[in-house]
């Protein structure tokens, strides 16, 4: 295959709304409560204290990814990611595989996602109310991207202000202690990798900014800007945070919370804040899983416009300009993943398939020209496979025979359209 040189930008078939500041808060909705209200607490049984490191490993390996995502999404500024990427400059296999990952990879993490809304809001009643939040959100996106952006802005203020809360209730709250950092033992390299690739799972959300190509104004120039932008934004707030939690709380006691901002804030005197950190949480997963369901539904788009999926997914509604059908079944097949999921392993699961997804735009990067920045795609490459393979072992093995179960899809519809094309030529 012949090095790829350049790429005009393709016509859009969906409406390019989205500004930069638009993309920017896109990215951090995404991003912004998983690692936090999420991840945090099985980070710190992996790793301990070593979970800041840990966090650092998974952000430099985010960035190395960013910057081929960048490169890429410039090149090809089109709905679909690293499955438009891969069939690019890899072959139509390794975009299909990436595609495929990336659509059972997240649809997991949707599911994730929306059990912990439910957990905040009504405990009791978790899969009910999360199939409810699925819904919601699912016809928030079927009435146009502006109201999605719109609503992501929102909950990104949100956020912020409840993280914002949490720092200064736990810094003047009286039960920061220096000490609680080094009171957990020597760190494993084991477990720290383990926890930086749990901590991936928080910062794969730029990836939906390279999903929605067709809907950002400029997006050659947009994209790279928004990309970075977001990603610096959620590490800063990840260590404040992160440190915030390890001061106030034994890391011992945080590996076993199922609400670790909640359990620092009521171990000082602000303990009656609790309330407010629990919505806070509960709209932060909101957040993701808004911004998630927006990029799946995307790559399923793509995948249906290149007929790797059924063609009726390839249908853009008229007056909304939304790829409507897309929309309603990564909706439908979610709410149907809530019943049957565990948040830990669906986590973990996750993370190994985005991991493989991010390997393949590392893959991909290399092959543009000019050359540059080849060191950050090599990088990339290898600290997703280290990461991934580092996971715990049932969402390595989970992780395997998803994508084998792809591999075997595609060599089947391959091998049905080679059929079909002998029988129209008899």
């Amino acid at each position: 295959m012949s090095m790829i040189t350049s790429s005009s930008p393709a016509s859009s078939r969906l409406a390019r709304r989205l500004t930069t500041f638009d993309a920017v808060m896109v990215g951090l909705g995404a991003m912004l409560g998983a690692g936090i209200f999420v991840v945090i607490a099985p980070a710190v049984g992996a790793a301990g204290n070593g979970v800041l490191p840990a966090l650092l490993i998974a952000a430099a390996l985010a960035y190395c990814n960013a910057v081929s995502s960048a490169r890429l999404a410039a090149v090809y500024p089109e709905s679909g990611g690293t499955y438009l990427y891969g069939r690019r400059c890899l072959g139509a296999f390794w975009g299909y595989l990436a595609g495929w990952a990336f659509l059972v990879g997240k649809v997991a993490s949707c599911a994730a996602m929306a059990l912990t809304f439910s957990s905040y809001v009504a405990a009791e009643w978790a899969r009910p109310v999360a199939v409810g939040a699925v819904l919601a959100l699912t016809t928030v996106n079927c009435f146009g991207i502006q109201k999605s952006a719109l609503l992501t802005r929102v909950i990104v203020f949100v956020v912020l202000a409840t993280l914002l809360a949490v720092t200064a209730a736990v810094l003047s709250g009286g039960q920061v202690e220096a000490s609680r950092l080094t009171t957990s033992g020597a760190w494993q390299p084991g477990g720290v990798l383990q926890a930086a690739g749990l901590w991936f799972f928080a910062f794969a959300g730029y990836a939906r900014l390279a999903t929605l190509g067709e809907e950002v104004i400029d997006p050659e120039r947009t994209i790279p800007r928004a990309i970075p932008l977001a990603l610096g934004i959620t590490l800063l707030l990840y260590l404040i945070i992160t440190l915030c939690v390890l001061l106030a709380v034994d890391a011992a006691d945080l590996s076993q919370a199922t609400a670790p901002l909640v359990m620092a804030v009521e171990a000082g005197r602000w303990s009656a804040w609790s309330p407010l950190v629990r919505l806070g949480a509960a709209v932060a997963s909101l957040g993701v899983l808004l911004s998630l369901m927006l990029g799946v539904s995307r790559t399923l788009f793509a995948m249906a416009a290149n007929r790797d999926m059924p063609a009726v997914f390839a249908s853009v509604h008229r007056r909304y300009q939304v790829p409507h059908r897309a929309e309603l079944a990564v909706g439908a097949l979610v709410s149907l993943v809530v019943w049957l999921a565990d948040l830990r392993t669906a986590i973990g699961f996750s993370a190994f398939t985005i991991l493989f997804y991010y390997a393949v735009t590392n893959m991909a990067a290399l092959r543009l020209r000019p050359r540059g920045s080849i060191i950050t795609a090599w990088a990339g490459l290898a600290g997703c496979a280290v990461l991934a393979l580092s996971l715990p072992l049932e969402s390595v093995l989970g992780g395997l025979v998803v994508l084998s179960m792809g591999a075997l899809v595609f060599v089947g519809r391959r091998r049905g359209r080679v059929l079909e094309g002998r029988c129209v030529t008899k």
